[in-house]
């Protein structure tokens, strides 16, 4: 028997409707390394979502590769990163910021998120030459445990950024489930207008590949290219990015996507709650992490598939279920009922 999997966002291919266009264009000549019209019409469609804004927009291939660039292209060979320890840059890039020749100044936080106190802590401990020197803070959004940023949190990270001379990045690899969660109350063009770069994570949330830079401090735009060329990230066959996206944003598909997501992760919340277990954090988005008796998540294991996130004592422990936008809702109910 097959197992259904709740382990992550990205076990499906990509949304019909993609597949639909990439097949249709598929013998249209185009120009290639994204610079295409295919390309262009979704940067443009992306910009339109940001308020029309005069961000600058690129086209690569993965998450961990749109950190490294984004970081690599930004620091000085001495400057670090300021991060949370259960950031994805900190615990599963296999060292790739630390092979662009960058430290990641980590920082222990209870729910994921960054906040000024904690940026302030790193600032004070690094005071000399003789240290490196922090000058990127590194959020995600949604958090590796599924939390999320409200405008508030996000405006006072952007705020003390600035006047203590610092950049701001958000990951965005399920920015998605983010802006779309119920607890929400930032939008994608609010966002724009508070970093200085983000993602717009596309491989998790509908699309077959491919992730979106945007890059909105004027300082960073400068040979970006360069530096996507020399890490290997600027596809000849950059157009594949480019009808992906466009389908995802010329309308509301990829809020669409990511709002069915938080749906079946908000119905698998609901029913947990009703039955008395505990979170360790919030379940706010289509990552959720309860705690259950580790005889259950035996039982559980033999149907589902899933992530034990870590022991919480001897008899209890913490797992991970990841909703996709494809995940069906006939396995979230029969996860439900054998729950119960």
């Amino acid at each position: 028997m097959n197992k259904y999997s709740f382990k992550n966002d990205y076990g499906e291919g990509t949304h019909e409707r993609i597949l639909t266009a990439l097949n249709k264009t598929n013998y249209i000549q185009k120009e290639g390394y994204g610079e295409d019209s295919f390309c262009e019409e979704a940067k443009q469609a992306i910009l339109e979502k940001l308020g029309n804004r005069k961000s600058e927009i690129h086209f690569l291939s993965t998450g961990t590769q749109a950190n490294l660039i984004v970081v690599s292209s930004i620091l000085k060979p001495y400057e670090s990163v300021i991060a949370p320890l259960t950031g994805h840059i900190s615990v599963h890039e296999t060292g790739a910021i630390e092979a662009t020749g960058h430290k990641i100044n980590t920082v222990e936080t209870k729910d994921g998120k960054l906040r000024v106190h904690d940026i302030q802590l790193v600032l004070d401990a690094h005071q000399d030459e003789h240290m490196v020197k922090p000058r990127l803070v590194y959020i995600s959004n949604t958090t590796e445990i599924g939390s999320i940023y409200s405008k508030n949190e996000i405006k006072a990270l952007s705020d003390f950024c600035k006047k203590n001379n610092l950049y701001l990045y958000v990951d965005g690899a399920r920015l998605g489930s983010a802006l779309m969660s119920e607890k929400n109350d930032l939008t994608l063009s609010e966002l724009a207008s508070f970093v200085d770069v983000f993602y717009i994570g596309g491989t998790k949330n509908g699309a077959l590949i491919g992730e979106v830079i945007v890059i909105n401090n004027e300082k960073m735009k400068k040979d970006f290219r360069f530096h996507l060329k020399q890490k290997g990230a600027l596809l000849a066959k950059g157009r594949i990015f480019g009808v992906q996206f466009l389908e995802l944003f010329k309308d509301d598909l990829y809020f669409d996507l990511a709002k069915h997501a938080n749906l079946m992760a908000s119905k698998l919340a609901k029913s947990m709650n009703e039955l008395d277990y505990e979170f360790i954090t919030e379940p706010v988005s289509n990552q959720i992490f309860p705690i259950l008796p580790n005889k259950l998540i035996k039982k559980l294991d033999k149907k589902y598939g899933f992530y034990i996130w870590k022991k919480i004592d001897d008899n209890n422990s913490v797992i991970r279920l990841v909703t996709s936008w494809a995940t069906k809702e006939e396995f979230v109910d029969q996860f439900i009922s054998d729950l119960n």
